[in-house]
C-alpha cells in the first residue's frame, strides 16, 4: 500500500492462543473431532438432509453409471453464482438424484460442503510441522482457526435446518447468518495469503480452493427455497422463490427475547449488587486476579450464562480471547474509564494480522459486555490496531468505550447489537461484516496522521446473499477536540466499500460538520460501486444536507420509511428474539 489510509495488504499473523483450545497435544486430538463430527454428520444426512424417503429411494436403487443432473437440481443451480461448481459438486453425492424438491437440494449442498471444508481442515493440519516463515505461519494458523470455525458453523446449519426426530433447529435467520458466517471467516483466512508467495500458500490455496464459492452457492439455494427477502432489496443474480411460503411477523415488543426474565434487568443492574460467578480483581479481594484466569474458570458450552465481574482497574494482558466454545459468558465491569482493557499490539510494529491485533476478541455465543474500555495503544503510526473484535453470534456491547486509531472496532461475523458505546478512531475504525446495529452510540473522529483521510467504516460484504451490514441508527458522528481544531485538513467520510456488496445505512442519527459534504468515498479508483448498498434516512445535523452526495447509483440518500425499516434491530437482526433478556433497552422501529 502507498500510503496508510486503507487495510494493509499483508495481513498475517502467528495465532493468537486460544483459551479453551491451546495448540500442542490437543491439535490432533482436534483434529479428530472434526474428522467425527464430518462422519457422525454423513450418517445423519441419510436420514435428515433429504428425507428418509429420499434416502431410502438412493439406496434402493444404486445406479451403474452417474446420472446427469435432474431438473430439480439444475434449476436449483440456476439460483447461484456459481452454477457449474454447483452441478459438478452435487455430481459427487449419488443421493442427490434422489432430491425431488429444492429444500432437499438446499440441505445436500451444506451437506456436501460441510465435507468440504472438513477436507481442507484435514489437509491443512498435515503441514503443520513444515518449515515457515514468520508471515507464511501466521496466516496458516490463522486458517486453521477459521477452518475449524467454520466446520462448526456449517455443522450447525445442517442440523438446525434439518427436521430430525421431529425436531426443529435454528431459524431460518440463523442458517444464514451462520452460513455468512463460515464464508466471512474463509474470506479472512484467504485474503491473508493473498500476497504471499511460496510452497505453504500453494498447498493451503489448493486445499482452500473453491470453499467461499460452496458456501456462496449454499446460501443462495437456501435463501431462495426459503423465500428470505435481501433486506435491502439490492438485486440479487437470478432470484428466483422457490418451495414454501415464510411468514415474518414483525410485531414490536417492548424488548427483544431470548434470555429468562431474570436476565432482563441483570444488564440494569449496579455492579456491586449482583451476584457473580466469577469476580476479577487485581487487589486479590475476588475470585481470580485476572481476566485470563476469569475465561479459563468459565465453563464450556454453558446454556446458560456466566456472570463475570471485573472490578476497576487497568488490565493489560496478551490479547484476551473468548473462544468459541466459552459461550454465554457476561464480562460486567464498573464502568467507562474505571474498568480499562488494554492492549498495543499492531500490524505495523508487530507484523501480525489485523484479525490478531485485538486486544479483547470475542467468538462465544451469546457474549455480553457493560461497562468496560477497550484500548488498543499502538498509536496512529502502526497502521491497524484492534481495541475490540466480535465474532460472536448475538453479541450485545452496552455502555462501553471503544479507543484506537486504525481499525478499531472489528465487527468481525454474526449478529451484533451495540448500545450506548463511545468508538473513537480515524481510518475504518468500525470494519468488518457482522450483522450489526448501533444504536444511541458516539462515532469520535480522530486527528491521523498527516495525509490521511478518515473514514468510519469499511464493510466487507462479500456476497449478495450474506445477511450482514451496519445499521447506525439514533447515533451522533461528531469530531474529537483534536480534530475538531484541524478539520479542514482531514475530511471524514461516512464509510467506503471494502468488499463489492457493501452495505451501511445511517438512519435518524446526527453528522456533524466534519463530514465531508460528498459523504462516500470509493475504496479505490478501479473499486466496482455498482452492487453496493448505503442509505440515509431522516439524518439531522450540519452534514444531513444530502445535495452535495457522490453520485452512485446504489446511494439512497433518501430511503423511504419502509426500506429504512428494513435495518432496524427488529428486522435486520430480529433483535426481538435474543436482545430482550439482556436488559439493555433499545428501540426495535423508527421514531414515531
Amino acid at each position: 500500500m502507498s500510503q496508510n489510509y486503507g487495510r494493509l495488504t499483508p495481513t498475517l499473523s502467528t495465532r493468537t492462543t486460544t483459551l479453551d483450545d491451546p495448540p500442542g497435544p490437543k491439535s490432533k486430538a482436534r483434529t479428530r473431532r472434526i474428522l467425527l463430527l464430518l462422519l457422525v454428520g454423513a450418517l445423519l444426512i441419510a436420514a435428515a438432509a433429504f428425507g428418509i424417503p429420499a434416502a431410502a429411494r438412493s439406496l434402493a436403487r444404486e445406479p451403474e453409471h452417474k446420472p446427469g443432473p435432474t431438473r430439480v437440481i439444475r434449476e436449483a443451480c440456476g439460483l447461484t453464482r456459481y452454477p457449474e461448481l454447483c452441478l459438478s459438486t452435487l455430481a459427487e453425492f449419488p443421493g442427490s438424484v434422489a432430491a425431488l424438491q429444492p429444500r432437499e437440494v438446499a440441505h445436500i449442498t451444506v451437506n456436501m460442503t460441510l465435507r468440504k471444508f472438513g477436507t481442507a481442515f484435514s489437509a491443512s493440519t498435515e503441514i503443520r510441522n513444515w518449515e515457515m516463515d514468520t508471515w507464511s505461519r501466521s496466516a496458516y494458523e490463522d486458517c486453521l482457526e477459521l477452518l475449524e470455525d467454520s466446520v462448526d458453523l456449517l455443522a450447525r446449519s445442517l442440523l438446525s435446518s434439518t427436521t430430525y426426530f421431529g425436531k426443529q433447529g435454528g431459524s431460518h435467520q440463523d442458517v444464514v447468518t451462520w452460513l455468512s458466517g463460515a464464508m466471512t471467516n474463509q474470506d479472512t483466512c484467504t485474503d491473508g495469503f493473498n500476497h504471499l508467495s511460496g510452497t505453504v500458500k500453494n498447498q493451503m490455496v489448493q486445499s482452500l480452493q473453491d470453499l467461499s464459492e460452496l458456501v456462496s452457492n449454499c446460501l443462495a439455494i437456501y435463501a431462495a427455497c426459503h423465500k428470505l427477502d435481501d433486506f435491502s432489496r439490492t438485486p440479487i443474480q437470478n432470484r428466483k422463490l422457490l418451495g414454501f411460503e415464510h411468514k415474518f411477523n414483525s410485531t414490536n415488543h417492548e424488548f427483544p427475547k431470548w434470555m429468562t426474565r431474570s436476565e432482563r434487568v441483570l444488564l440494569g443492574t449496579p455492579t456491586q449488587v449482583i451476584q457473580a460467578d466469577i469476580i476479577v480483581a487485581q487487589d486479590g479481594s475476588g475470585t481470580v486476579k485476572t481476566i485470563t484466569e476469569a475465561i479459563k474458570k468459565a465453563p464450556q458450552n454453558s446454556a446458560r450464562r456466566t456472570i463475570i465481574v471485573v472490578k476497576a482497574g487497568t488490565y493489560e494482558e496478551d490479547n484476551l480471547k473468548v473462544g468459541r466454545k466459552k459461550t454465554n459468558l457476561w464480562f460486567l465491569g464498573e464502568g467507562k474509564g474505571r474498568t480499562v482493557i488494554t492492549g498495543k499490539k499492531s500490524v505495523g510494529q508487530d507484523q501480525i494480522s489485523t484479525f490478531h491485533t485485538a486486544a479483547f476478541a470475542a467468538t462465544g455465543t451469546g457474549f455480553v459486555v457493560r461497562d468496560i474500555t477497550f484500548v488498543n495503544e499502538a498509536g496512529p503510526q502502526n497502521n491497524q490496531a484492534v481495541a475490540l473484535r466480535v465474532g460472536a453470534d448475538h453479541a450485545v456491547v452496552y455502555r462501553c468505550e471503544i479507543k484506537g486509531y486504525q481499525d478499531t472496532l472489528y465487527v468481525h461475523s454474526q449478529r451484533q447489537f451495540y448500545r450506548e458505546c463511545d468508538i473513537y478512531g480515524t481510518v475504518d475504525f468500525i470494519f468488518g461484516n457482522a450483522a450489526v446495529v448501533f444504536q444511541n452510540c458516539t462515532m469520535w473522529a480522530r486527528k491521523p496522521m498527516a495525509q490521511q483521510k478518515i473514514t468510519i467504516t469499511a464493510q466487507n460484504r462479500k456476497d449478495p446473499n450474506q445477511n450482514t451490514g451496519m445499521s447506525i441508527h439514533a447515533c451522533q458522528a461528531r469530531p474529537t477536540l483534536d480534530l475538531e481544531a484541524n478539520k479542514s485538513s482531514f475530511p471524514t467520510f461516512l464509510g467506503r466499500p471494502w468488499k463489492m456488496f457493501s452495505r451501511v445505512v445511517y438512519m435518524e442519527s446526527y453528522l456533524g460538520d466534519h463530514i465531508d459534504p460528498t459523504g462516500w468515498i470509493e475504496w479505490n479508483a478501479t473499486s466496482p460501486l455498482d452492487k453496493l448498498y448505503y442509505g440515509e434516512y431522516s439524518n439531522v445535523g450540519p452534514r444531513a444536507d444530502t445535495s452535495q452526495r457522490v453520485k452512485w447509483s446504489n446511494l439512497h440518500v433518501n430511503m423511504s420509511r419502509e426500506d429504512a425499516e428494513k435495518f432496524t434491530v427488529a428486522q435486520f437482526i430480529f433483535g426481538q428474539e435474543w436482545i430482550t433478556t439482556t436488559g439493555v433497552s433499545y428501540q426495535s422501529g423508527l421514531s414515531a
